[in-house]
């Protein structure tokens, strides 16, 4: 039986910490993450500044199927739940 090594089961958090990516490359990283994830997973995403366009393109491209929630909106660590949904 195959395994996919990059996820072990359902309802993982993984982490993805924007700040160690480079500016100009933030944004298709994050996309190829999300993308990447499956139903009932989730990306706990931190970053030094809060998204907000970020957050609006997410919700344009994948709308009802990728919940945002806030875990902590403390300056210089804003941190968001990014979770995958059926």
């Amino acid at each position: 039986m195959a395994h996919d090594h990059q996820h072990l089961q359902a309802d993982q958090l993984y982490p993805f910490d924007a700040r160690g990516v480079a500016r100009r490359f933030r944004h298709s990283a994050i996309f190829g993450a999300l993308d990447s994830l499956r139903p009932g997973e989730t990306m706990r995403f931190c970053n030094d500044h809060d998204p907000l366009p970020l957050l609006e393109q997410l919700r344009t491209r994948y709308g009802a199927s990728v919940e945002i929630s806030y875990v902590s909106r403390t300056p210089g660590e804003i941190v968001i739940d990014f979770a995958r949904k059926g």
